[in-house]
């Protein structure tokens, strides 16, 4: 029976015009696929091959010369192993981790304090709020460059400053070994302060009104309401926040260039300035590409990590 039903309903569907669905759905597929392929196709292209060359390079004994000849010969993994023997790779992987939570602790906490500071009209605050913006609109060399300035030990404005003060006995910011690092941390955090700002403010003015009425009418404090509402309704934009920062912190070079080049004594050597020093410096770019390669795993754990607590949280 349904042998002879099919031919007749398939008649009945050309005879009325009906389209089959079997070649709608197809159409349909094809037409995602063909608006998918571009982003598909640029993703291979300028991230997926320079993943995966820099991934071959780490195995090859890469220098100048290869520009000219074409010929990297395999060295196996000679490379990771001489980097990972290297005092310098696990001061740099421990500066990162440094850099980047510090950062990201300052810049948050700050951030979110002006948020919620700006989330309350007052006068003048719209100007208030865009001149905080100025150090997220200024170029990062630029930035890195006047800080360099601020902080020079015998002609910077801060330590002219203090000296007004008559609070004397200043450390050098960027000279000293123990003080390098710590003063990175504090411009970056400047730098990134805007961001965070904006991000978390916008989130603050999603938040339903009726729920801080409501917390108000049940009689709860200022810290109880912020606790209770404010951060349980942020959390995804926290979170956003929190992922864009570590992605953007933890591959800094050019800040940490124009500041101290690395130093002194090598004390701000994280891995983005050790993967430009190995390959545009000593042109290793084998070890170059190791560094490079440690980096992009780093960040791929930390992806994995905020990808099982987003799906934990969904559940």
């Amino acid at each position: 029976m349904s042998t002879a039903t099919v031919p007749v309903r398939s008649r009945t569907r050309q005879a009325t015009g009906t389209p089959d669905p079997r070649r709608l759905r197809l159409r349909r597929r094809l037409a995602q696929w063909g608006f998918v392929a571009p982003a598909v196709v640029f993703m291979l292209l300028f991230f997926g091959y320079p993943l995966v060359r820099n991934v071959v390079m780490s195995f090859q004994h890469y220098t100048p010369k290869t520009f000219f000849t074409g010929r990297a010969p395999f060295n196996g993994v000679d490379n990771w192993s001489k980097v990972f023997r290297d005092a310098l790779f696990a001061k740099a992987l421990w500066h990162t981790f440094v850099f980047t939570a510090g950062s990201l602790v300052g810049q948050f906490c700050i951030g979110l304090a002006l948020a919620v500071f700006f989330n309350r009209r007052f006068p003048l605050g719209g100007v208030l709020r865009s001149l905080v913006l100025l150090p997220w609109l200024v170029p990062m060399v630029v930035s890195g460059i006047v800080w360099r300035r601020i902080l020079d030990e015998d002609t910077g404005v801060l330590n002219s400053f203090l000296d007004t003060l008559g609070a004397g006995g200043h450390p050098p910011w960027l000279t000293s070994p123990g003080m390098a690092l710590l003063s990175v941390i504090l411009v970056n955090i400047w730098i990134g302060i805007p961001f965070n700002m904006v991000i978390l403010y916008g989130g603050l003015q999603e938040i339903p009104r009726e729920l801080y009425e409501a917390a108000s009418l049940d009689g709860a404090s200022a810290w109880r309401t912020f606790r209770s509402v404010t951060l349980p309704m942020l959390r995804p934009v926290i979170t956003v926040v929190l992922v864009l920062g570590f992605m953007s912190t933890v591959k800094i070079l050019d800040l940490i260039l124009a500041l101290t080049d690395g130093g002194p004594a090598d004390a701000t050597q994280t891995l983005g300035t050790l993967t430009y020093q190995n390959s545009f410096v000593q042109l290793d770019f084998g070890a170059g590409a190791v560094v490079g390669n440690v980096l992009i795993l780093v960040s791929a754990v930390f992806a994995v990590f905020y990808l099982r607590a987003n799906r934990t949280e969904g559940k």
